[in-house]
């Protein structure tokens, strides 16, 4: 019988990062593979987790030393420094995110260790897949602090209020990429009650905003440019197609009370889609809250956990969103770590056998050497 396979759950280094990648519900899904897991000493304490309630769910609870030492899978949340898994296996597995593109020296090094890196980002967009994708249930909590987070600073009501003393108007909220996230942030505003529009680069999204009661606003203008890359992420739009929606955006802009961005493109910094002139022609009071700050930002003039007021428009956005949901993403973000190996679970060796389709979309690294298509150049 194969010896148990020894996972280990780091504590989090990363500035502003409370999530952890191991909860005690997937701790025992592990332990029921056959698995010895292993949690670095107040690894869940940010994200509401004692270390007794790992003990309880039949863990190692220690420095990080003897957690990593000898194991064979190493789980974060935030890449680790690769000088922490020193004591682990030749031939680690390391499962997080791993921001490849913008810690290439990072994941160079891991080479060079002979770790065997899964960026948890490159899972594929595929049927099977969708238990597995940390983007996905992270952006989905994301959208929805995102509104949380603009109505608590919006000085004014987000539903109609009909009173003795007058009707209050619902506020108007606008949701410029219709991804998960985007999504989550129509459905979140609908609920509070606001008058919600959204719009996107890809036409295909026109009906999923319809479905959500909010109104799509669409270039009709420029034909056959669907926006829609492989995987079904956003691509960069041609000149003429920003210029209409430039156009478009300008005038619907000026009259709404909350704006939440969401555009990202894998890889490269996030597109601009808000310029200083088009926050001056919105309301004193207004709040813009840019989801994609840390990549650069959509927002002229927003800066990482600040609120930045322009032109009386309050301009906000965290550089980790999810981290201000700790408890919730931590749970997403374990158990599509858990769907994600047990998928591949061999019982007869006890350790997880990756395919090639998922498996060779999330290795970056294999041998001592970067095996990732998407980095290779």
């Amino acid at each position: 019988m194969a010896a148990s396979v020894r996972i280990a759950v780091l504590k989090e280094r990363a500035d502003g990062e409370s999530r952890v990648s191991a909860t005690p519900e997937t701790v025992k899904k592990f332990i029921a593979l056959g698995a010895v897991v292993a949690v670095e000493t107040g690894a869940g304490a940010d994200a509401s987790i004692s270390d007794e309630a790992y003990r309880e769910a039949g863990a190692e609870v220690g420095a990080l030393d003897p957690v990593v030492k000898d194991a064979d899978i190493v789980f974060g949340v935030q890449g680790p420094e690769p000088a922490l898994l020193a004591g682990a296996k030749p031939g680690v597995l390391l499962a997080a995110v791993l921001d490849p593109f913008g810690q290439r020296p990072r994941i160079d090094a891991y080479a060079a260790a002979g770790i065997e890196a899964l960026a948890m980002e490159f899972m594929p967009r595929i049927t099977r897949a969708q238990s597995m994708d940390v983007l996905s249930s992270q952006s989905n909590l994301a959208g929805y602090k995102a509104v949380i987070a603009a109505a608590d600073t919006y000085g004014r009501a987000f539903p109609m209020m009909m009173t003795a003393a007058g009707t209050i108007t619902a506020a108007r909220c606008f949701v410029m990429g219709v991804g998960v996230a985007g999504l989550q942030a129509i459905a979140t505003a609908r609920r509070l009650g606001a008058q919600v529009s959204a719009t996107d680069v890809r036409s295909a999204t026109r009906e999923q905003i319809q479905s959500l009661g909010a109104k799509p606003i669409f270039v009709e203008s420029v034909a056959g440019i669907e926006g829609e890359g492989a995987g079904g992420y956003a691509t960069e739009m041609s000149e003429e197609y920003q210029k209409a929606q430039a156009e478009l955006v300008s005038s619907h802009i000026a009259k709404q009370d909350i704006v939440i961005t969401t555009a990202l493109i894998p890889g490269r910094a996030a597109p601009r889609l808000i310029s200083d002139a088009q926050i001056a022609s919105m309301k004193p009071g207004s709040v813009i809250f840019d989801l994609a700050v840390a990549q650069g930002g959509n927002v002229e003039g927003s800066v990482a956990d600040q609120v930045v007021e322009r032109h009386g428009v309050k301009i906000m956005g965290y550089s980790n969103t999810p981290a201000h949901l700790a408890a919730d993403a931590s749970a997403l973000f374990s158990r599509n770590l858990y769907n994600f190996l047990s998928a591949f679970w061999d019982k007869e060796q006890g350790r997880p056998i990756l395919d090639e389709e998922i498996g060779d979309a999330v290795r970056l690294t294999k041998d001592g050497k970067v095996v990732n298509q998407r980095l290779s150049g």
